[in-house]
Parts: structure tokens; C-alpha cells; sequence
């Protein structure tokens, strides 16, 4: 059975390669540089930090924002398997199940196919469920379906023996400042959050507890929630809307920031 709460066949990583979408790119966590850095990027340091000096610890991350699963298995699978890193995190599906008229069976049908793929050159594929979207405008909508699919990835990671990053169970992430502005993407404390507990998955001994609380916010009364909220679809749901209407995406004419296992 896949464990989403540590993970010990390997003491220790030498190689490391992302694949998915924005929320493995980083987006809502932006760097000095203005390159974001994400989720990934910290697990990768905390991987790092476990290997000797002498040794040195390499990472890609192929991550592009907006990517379906099919081009997620089109555009990248097939560089991580060249790359064959000795561990691969792999979240994807999202973009397809918030699509309308989407089935989260069949998306999981060709997720499976690709972590077959993977897990045959790597050694640890390392899958993510869906985030509980409870408190999300829009998506709360949806919470059956990426419900449905987190049962189907959490079977296929069970029959592939791959570990869990369970998303869903991390409740942290729940609260508003676990969210970019956008409340699409994580802030910076969520992708710390999730990096922290990805660590956890994997047997690293992390510096921070991603289940600590937040700090108490002052209330807020009903007239602020819903200028909030209209604010938000002014800004970010209108927009994303036009986009889908478009065909376009928000990746469209970007590349993956770290295409090649380089050092860290």
C-alpha cells in the first residue's frame, strides 16, 4: 500500500525531477529574480540538504503552467524518463478536471498509463491528490469530481507503489493566506506548506511542521467577504474565463525554467 506519511525506500535522493502544471512551476511564489519558485524548488533543498557535500544533488524541473495531462505526458514524461532521475514528482489532471464536461474516470485512465510509464526508468514516482476546494469560489463546485479522482490516484499509487503527497488531508492549506491573490495558485507559506509535508512523505526530517496553525485573523463582517469576492472575479475569473472562451492559455509561449538535472 502507497503510505502518505513517510516513505522509506531510499535513504536518500541524488537526482530529482518535476513534472505538471503551474502548481508544480511555482506560480503564486515568485522569486529575487522574478522566476517562481514553488513547492518543488523547496523540496528539492530539503532533498539537497540530506546528501553529503561530496555528492552532488541535481534537479529539473519541467514544469509549465496551464499544461493538460495529455501534454503533460506529451511534453515531459518523456524528457523525465530520458533524464531518469532517482525521483520524479508527478501532479497532473487538475486543468482537466475543472474542465466542464470532463470525466475524472477516463482522466485518471491515461494519468495511470503515464505513471506506468514513469515507474518503469525511476526509481520513486511520487503522485499528488487534488486540494479539498471546500472554501474556493467556482471550484467548490467541483468537489466531487476531484474527490472521485483523488480515489483513483491514491489506487493507482497503491498498485504502482508509488508514495502520496495527500493534498486533500492538509488543512492548513485551507486558509486564505495559504493562497495567492488569485486563489488558483498557493502563496508562498502554502507552497512551503506543501513542500514541508512532501518532505514528510518522503522520510526527510523537516524544519517546520506544515500542520502548525495559523496565527488568528480579526473578523471580517459579510459586506468585506463580498467585495472581496466581486473583486476577485473582476480581476482573476473574468479573465480566466475570456481565456478558456479563447482557447488560450496561460502558458502559452512558456518553458520550463529547468529543463536539465542541474546542480542546486
Amino acid at each position: 500500500m502507497a503510505d502518505d506519511s513517510t516513505f522509506r525506500d531510499r535513504d536518500v535522493f541524488g537526482s530529482y525531477a518535476a513534472i505538471g502544471d503551474s502548481f508544480t512551476e511555482g506560480v503564486g511564489d515568485p522569486g529575487p529574480d522574478g522566476t517562481f519558485v514553488g513547492w518543488a524548488d523547496r523540496l528539492a533543498v530539503l532533498l539537497a540538504d540530506r546528501l553529503p557535500e561530496t555528492e552532488g544533488f541535481r534537479y529539473a524541473n519541467l514544469a509549465v503552467r496551464g499544461r493538460l495531462l495529455d501534454q503533460i505526458v506529451a511534453e515531459q514524461v518523456p524528457r523525465a524518463r530520458q533524464l531518469a532521475p532517482d525521483l520524479v514528482t508527478f501532479c497532473a489532471g487538475g486543468n482537466d478536471i475543472i474542465r466542464p464536461g470532463s470525466d475524472p474516470d477516463e482522466v485518471a485512465e491515461r494519468f495511470e498509463r503515464a505513471v506506468a510509464d514513469l515507474t518503469s526508468v525511476v526509481g520513486t514516482v511520487l503522485v499528488t491528490t487534488g486540494f479539498d476546494t471546500r472554501t474556493v469560489p467556482v471550484l467548490r463546485r467541483l468537489r466531487g469530481k476531484i474527490a472521485t479522482y483523488n480515489g483513483h490516484v491514491r489506487a493507482i499509487a497503491d498498485r504502482y507503489g508509488c508514495p502520496v503527497l495527500d493534498l486533500w488531508s492538509l488543512k492548513t492549506v485551507q486558509d486564505r493566506r495559504a493562497w495567492d491573490d488569485d486563489r488558483l495558485h498557493l502563496s508562498p507559506e502554502g507552497h512551503t506548506r506543501v513542500a514541508l509535508r512532501a518532505g514528510q512523505v518522503l522520510g526527510v526530517d523537516v524544519p517546520a511542521d506544515p500542520d502548525q496553525p495559523w496565527p488568528p485573523l480579526p473578523p471580517r463582517g459579510p459586506l468585506e467577504l463580498r467585495r472581496d469576492d466581486i473583486n476577485w472575479a473582476r480581476e482573476y475569473l473574468v479573465p480566466w474565463i475570456g481565456r478558456r472562451l479563447r482557447g488560450e492559455s496561460s502558458g502559452d509561449h512558456v518553458s520550463a525554467k529547468r529543463p536539465d538535472l542541474l546542480p542546486l
